[in-house]
């Protein structure tokens, strides 16, 4: 096999090797499900809490670097502040080692096995999505082990080399230079899962005399430690253009883990000692791998029992490093929409129904103020009205290109696929609930401008209404953004209570009418708004039901 033919084969089994991790990645991540909400819910605990929270995300999606992506998109949407952040990133350290544990299985001669039965189940036994989702985890954890028995018997000739095998003792014996390998080639690849099943691999391999590890535990250690650094790079980019606290997010990143490089860099020899004492006796070459892995688990473990007490002080270093300063953003843009995140969609659609319930809350400023336009004759509350429609729809353009956006990734599953569906439709109510705001403020100029006047009996059947559907909004937003399944129920309730007050109201204008109390003018400008407030009723009534059929699809796929 000749230079180029190596090259080649070394970077197929590479590319099959990530394909892999990719597939095996996403199965898990969607048959995980609703789960993956659960694991959020962590995030905003203490810092030990928020260190498991990313250790378990981290270990389902098999990448840090996701993970801490993720992380900086919470960040800048303010969902979580820097000490938090930082704390999920350690864990993140300590979940991305699964992967390594995993490679040192010694598994390699039943990849095919694991190809074979993956691809029946997920191609011939897909009736149910959950076992598509287990058929392709399996697939892709056998293509993943397929890549590594190719870059292995790429190495094998390799290895044979002078020229390779001076090298490799150059990178053993310079600790620094293997710092910087591992950076580079994390960098490049942009996966320190994929690297250090490199560094395995090369590792397994035998050097000239045919015995021993071609670069050794000790030579490992310091390029393990530069796949840590060298995985930074992907935060580092995606906090470009972002908040302040998303910036610092990722410099935290960086800070953590060159840290713990220069910490522990010092005792390779002994590290290398520690770590030949906790794992399995036997031949290098056949144990090597195990002792990489364990080595990946203890360096990540040991860092964040070092960092974490000590994250005020990384929080102040960070700070220093990017100062604070005035952030112009336009006010009309959306706060919570990340597209970085597409590729975890539990993330996504809780970033996405943050944005929908800040929209809400828009809507509910347009109700009180279209209120104090009618019953108040204040055009003030009338102008503002008209400002906040052009923001509901700019924000409804935004949250509906976010959500089409989630339809393009791979990891989408069924619930989640309705679930996006279903916030699109709320979407939809509540821009139409922005809309009767705006008629009712129009109706509102249009009485001022022509001095019209109504009875005291109709002023207070509508403040009545207004009343009651501020209360039902309120409630819709808080059962969408809690997915309160109750609160929904009571907004069905006081829908109907709001249907008979419309009805009841009409037939009281009838009479006012008959006695003379009411000016039949005004008759048509009474209805209308009676009938846009009850319009407004039935888009709440809708939201509350996008609420409880969520809740439903998530009951039915957790028997």
């Amino acid at each position: 096999m000749n230079g180029l033919q190596i090259a080649l084969t070394l970077l197929g089994g590479l590319a099959l090797f990530i394909y892999g991790m990719n597939l095996m990645s996403d199965g898990l991540q969607k048959a995980a499900g609703e789960k993956m909400k659960s694991i959020l819910a962590l995030l905003t605990k203490n810092p030990l809490i928020g260190v498991l929270a990313g250790a378990l995300v981290t270990a389902v999606i098999q990448s840090s670097s996701a993970t801490t992506v993720m992380v900086i998109g919470f960040v800048s949407a303010g969902l979580m502040n820097l000490p938090q952040a930082i704390s999920i990133i350690l864990g993140a350290n300590i979940g991305t080692t699964i992967t390594a544990q995993l490679v040192a299985f010694k598994i390699g001669d039943y990849a095919w096995a694991f190809v074979i039965i993956g691809f029946i189940m997920y191609f011939f036994l897909a009736k149910k999505e959950k076992i598509m989702d287990i058929g392709q985890v399996m697939f892709g954890f056998g293509v993943l082990f397929v890549g590594l028995n190719i870059m292995g018997d790429a190495m094998k000739p390799l290895s044979a080399t002078p020229e390779f095998a001076d090298l490799m003792l150059n990178v053993a014996d310079t600790p620094v230079l293997g710092v910087i390998v591992g950076a580079l080639l994390t960098a490049v690849i942009q996966s320190s899962s994929a690297s250090i099943a490199v560094l395995q691999n090369l590792a397994s391999t035998a050097g000239p005399d045919g015995i021993t590890s071609i670069i050794g535990l000790a030579g490992a250690i310091p390029i393990l430690f530069g796949t840590n650094i060298g995985t930074t790079i992907t935060a580092l980019l995606a906090s470009i253009g972002g908040t302040i606290n998303a910036k610092r997010t990722a410099i935290a990143h960086t800070v953590f883990n060159v840290g713990g490089t220069l910490l522990f860099i010092w005792f390779t020899p002994f590290i290398a000692q520690f770590i030949q004492a906790i794992s399995p006796d036997g031949n290098e070459l056949d144990v090597i791998a195990r002792q990489i892995a364990n080595a990946h688990l203890s360096f990540n473990v040991a860092t964040t029992i070092v960092f974490l007490p000590l994250i005020p002080i990384l929080v102040k270093i960070v700070t220093k490093i990017i100062p604070e300063k005035h952030e112009l953003k336009d006010p009309m843009d959306a706060i919570y929409l990340d597209y970085n995140v597409l590729e975890q969609p539990f993330a996504a659609i809780h970033l996405a129904t943050k944005e929908l319930t800040r929209m809400a809350e828009i809507t509910a400023e347009m109700l009180v103020g279209s209120k104090k336009a009618f019953l108040g004759n204040d055009m003030e509350a009338y102008e503002e009205v008209m400002k906040k429609e052009l923001h509901v729809n700019h924000l409804r353009d935004l949250i509906i290109n976010y959500l089409s956006s989630m339809f393009s990734t791979e990891t989408v599953t069924e619930h989640q696929a309705r679930s996006i569906s279903g916030l699109m439709h709320v979407v939809a109510d509540i821009e139409h609930i922005g809309d009767n705001c705006e008629n009712i403020a129009d109706f509102a100029k249009e009485k001022i401008d022509n001095g019209y006047n109504f009875s005291d009996a109709a002023y207070a059947e509508i403040y009545q209404c207004f009343d009651h559907l501020g209360k039902m909004l309120t409630n819709s937003i808080t059962a969408l953004n809690d997915a309160d399944k109750e609160l929904a129920d009571q907004i069905l309730i006081q829908e109907d209570e709001l249907d008979a007050m419309e009805s009841e109201f009409r037939t009281k204008h009838m009479h006012r009418l008959d006695s003379g109390e009411c000016s039949p003018e005004f008759t048509v400008l009474y209805m209308d708004v009676i009938h846009n407030i009850e319009r407004m009723g039935d888009n709440c009534e809708n939201i509350a039901k996008a609420v409880k059929d969520n809740l439903k699809l998530k009951n039915i796929e957790e028997v």
